[in-house]
């Protein structure tokens, strides 16, 4: 058999390696992986965008010799299918490298373990210029300037990486990405931020983390049903149910909290945990349609590392599609859950048919279909409909108007977005509820009427106006 090799051109692999699709803060994400399998109990991050744009994370892991920074630095430095730690976050050996490139051209690495500092860097321009894999040993000294060096000298051990070079970020993004940045790690990482025993820290621009649950597990209102266990050939998958509080139970700066920066809608679904750190959330994979209704629905899956070829997860840690035997066992507890979160929703909307209370608006059948419609059995309308005799036809035609235009869509979207500004109340006041009372009394009220206007919404509550 005659064969001949014919190696890739470097410059043009570099490029397709640095477009697999990571975002800023995904990309350091997968980084501090590396720091967490490492045992690091304290990660700092250090990120400015003058005079150059450059990004530190600095862990006080269990650090690195230098044959073993060399292997870190490899690509590909791992068998995706080996056995690996439970603790151990990635799995093809690309994170640190793919993650880097993505968004710098100039990776560098100083690690300390046993008081030995070892340095190693990939510069992607000379990659390309040379053709060819050269790992680059610099000058320590040149690093004396970078941020957390002198944390890292004053470490036993641990590890530094550098970006330089960074082009994948605007100085003018910057602060919006810092934020980003933030708000992903104190949500990806929140179960190791939370964790009594040797819990992580992370400090970012000398400012530290908060976990960020997104089950709002401290409010009395949040809904947790008990777990189930499904078993794949001796692996366990531990989901658990939640269902978040009604906008009416928590505050506004709560409400938008729990929202994510994606809202409740792209939010509800699934949060998949693989060794309790965050991979993916807000996915119903295919297998339910996003609705309002169930908008607070989340529920969330643990799994542990060695079931990766289950679920399909991508280098990037950010996509995933389970297998289909899988998918049928989550079927039955969307079911379930979807039931129990639209509750609060359908619960409200049931109040329209109250029969103890005498509505403004009622609920028209049409067909198949229905409409929203004014309730004409109100006694208010049926005085208002005596009074105007023939002149009431103009009046009638208006109201049809208010009932043909009601304006869901934007009432829809004003609900899932700013529930808590939405304040129809204000539209009729007590004085214009107390104006009304007297004039009804000026007409002259027999005990039917006014016992049937005390079913109403106004005056339940304001009885005393009618004595």
């Amino acid at each position: 058999m005659k064969t001949q090799s014919i190696p890739p051109n470097v410059a043009n692999f570099v490029q397709s390696l640095r477009d697999i699709g990571y975002t800023f803060e995904v990309a350091v994400a997968d980084v501090l992986d590396n720091s967490i399998f490492a045992n690091a109990n304290h990660v700092q991050i250090y990120s400015v965008p003058q005079p150059e744009l450059i990004f530190c994370m600095l862990d006080n892991g269990s650090g690195m010799t230098e044959l073993e920074l060399i292997e870190a630095m490899r690509l590909s430095s791992k068998n995706p299918n080996d056995k690996r730690d439970k603790k151990d976050l990635g799995k093809f050996g690309l994170g640190l490298k793919t993650a880097s490139f993505s968004q710098c051209k100039k990776l560098t690495v100083l690690s300390k373990k046993d008081n030995n500092v070892a340095i190693k860097q990939w510069d992607l321009d000379y990659i390309s210029e040379q053709n060819d894999w050269l790992l680059i040993t610099p000058d320590i000294n040149d690093f004396n300037s970078t941020p957390l060096m002198e944390e890292f000298n004053n470490l036993e051990h641990g590890t530094l990486v550098v970006w330089q070079r960074i082009d994948q970020l605007q100085k003018e993004d910057f602060s919006d990405n810092t934020d980003k940045v933030m708000k992903h790690l104190s949500l990806v990482f929140h179960r190791f931020l939370e964790t009594s025993f040797n819990r992580l820290k992370i400090t970012f621009n000398n400012s530290d983390l908060k976990p960020f649950n997104p089950f709002n597990i401290e409010h009395s209102a949040t809904q947790e049903k008990p777990e189930e266990v499904i078993n794949i050939h001796n692996s366990k998958i531990i989901i658990s149910p939640f269902v978040l509080p009604h906008h009416s139970k928590v505050s506004s700066q709560e409400w938008e909290r729990y929202a994510t920066e994606d809202g409740y809608i792209k939010a509800q679904g699934f949060y998949l945990y693989r060794a309790k750190r965050l991979l993916i959330y807000g996915t119903w994979w295919g297998m339910h349609r996003a609705t309002d209704a169930h908008k607070l629905v989340r529920i969330k899956i643990d799994i542990s590392n060695d079931q990766d070829e289950y679920w399909g997860i991508d280098i990037k840690k950010s996509h995933a599609k389970p297998r289909a035997d899988i998918k049928s066992r989550l079927k039955a507890i969307i079911n379930k859950s979807t039931e129990l979160g639209s509750r609060p929703y359908t619960g409200r909307g049931k109040k329209i048919k109250d029969k103890a209370t005498t509505k403004f608006w009622q609920i028209i059948p049409v067909g198949d279909n229905f409409r929203f419609g004014l309730n004409k059995e109100h006694p208010i309308y049926q005085k208002i409909k005596t009074s105007l005799g023939k002149n009431f036809d103009l009046l009638d035609i208006y109201l049809k108007g208010l009932e043909a235009y009601l304006p869901l869509e934007a009432i829809q979207a004003h609900l899932q977005q700013n529930p808590h500004e939405i304040k129809q109340e204000v539209a009729l006041s007590k004085v214009d509820i107390e104006s009304l009372a007297m004039k009804l009394k000026e007409q002259g009220l027999d005990g039917e009427y006014i016992a049937s206007l005390l079913k109403t919404e106004m005056f339940k509550n304001n009885k005393e106006l009618l004595e």
